[in-house]
This record gives structure tokens, sequence and C-alpha cells, in this order.
């Protein structure tokens, strides 16, 4: 066998025989600087924020994510909300099982506060929860007059915590019924 005219071959390199990675170094710095004249030519972060209305707390709930973007394009808020999303809404914000979703929720408000200026809370419970169940240790459900009075109760709550932390933040408290029916919680 001659090695005469044989290629060198380096332990590590590619010799053109399988595919080119699809996102090389070469690729990933221009895509780098394509995203810095992109980003060079978007609004202000202030036009931006001038249609972020409020920040939207709800459940992880999955029965209830399209009735929820439903209901808030209904309220002619579609585009105007960031949302947060805790199991148990009202209740995962404030609990002693989970302490720091609480303070998570605080950093992310004053977040929303700072990036896009908010100018309200909206805290979106709902019926048949089970972070509430297991909190409660029973199934509120079953009683949907006593269901309403705890949610309303631990929503209060967190509108008391959230009128001493953020006074200028108006608070908005709704309870979503698993058939996308809303009650406002005064």
């Amino acid at each position: 066998m001659s090695t005469v005219g044989a290629p060198e071959v380096r332990a590590g390199t590619c010799q053109g025989c399988c595919p080119r990675p699809a996102w090389d170094r070469r690729r990933l710095l221009g895509l780098g600087a394509a995203w810095v004249v992109v980003g060079t030519s978007l609004p202000e972060r202030s036009a931006l924020a001038a249609a972020t209305e409020a920040l939207l707390l709800t459940c992880i709930d999955y029965r209830l994510t399209a009735a929820t973007t439903r209901y808030m394009a209904e309220q002619q808020m579609a585009d105007k909300y960031d949302q947060f999303i805790l199991a148990g809404a009202a209740l995962g914000a404030e609990n002693r099982k989970f302490p720091d979703w609480g303070r998570t929720l605080w950093e992310h408000v004053q977040l929303a506060i700072d990036l896009h200026r908010i100018r309200k809370i909206i805290v979106m419970d709902h019926r048949d929860c089970g972070f509430y169940k297991d909190i409660h240790g029973k199934d509120l459900a079953a009683d949907p007059k006593q269901e309403f009075e705890v949610h309303a109760a631990q929503m209060h709550v967190l509108k008391a915590d959230i009128g001493r932390r953020h006074p200028k933040l108006e608070v908005q408290l709704l309870l979503m019924a698993l058939d996308g029916k809303v009650e406002t919680v005064a």
C-alpha cells in the first residue's frame, strides 16, 4: 500500500465525507451580525412598552389556555399583556408550600413594570383548581359558593400585597369557570 500522494489526515477534522454542520462558526457569526443590524432598526422599547397594559397572572391548567386567550381578546387586550403562569394563580403567589414562587412573581412584576410599564395586574383564578385542592385538602368544586369565597379570599390577600408593593398598579380579580365564563371578584 503506497502513501505517496495520499492526503494528510488529522484526527478530529472532517475530510468532506460527512455533511457540513448547518450551524458552523461562520454562519453563527453572520447570524449575530444580521441580528445587530436588525436590532438597530427595531422600534424603541418605549414604543413597545406603550402597548403593554397589564400583567396577567393565571394558573397552569391546560384546560383553560384557549379560553383565557379568547377572554383577553374579547376584552380588547390581545397583544396588550404579559402573562405569568403559576399553579393556582393567586394561591401560587401566596402560599407556604412553595414560598419561592411568590418571590419569583414579584421579580417578574418589577420586570414588567420596568420593561413594559404595565399599569395593571389581572389575577385570573379558575374553578376546579387542582392546586387549591392540594393546599386546602378538599374538593372545593363540590360547593361552588364556598369555592368562590375561598378563591376570592386568596385573591384579596394577593391584591392587598400588590397594593403595598406597587400602590400605583390597578388590580383586577377574576374567576374563570371550566366553560370559559368569567366572574369578577369584587
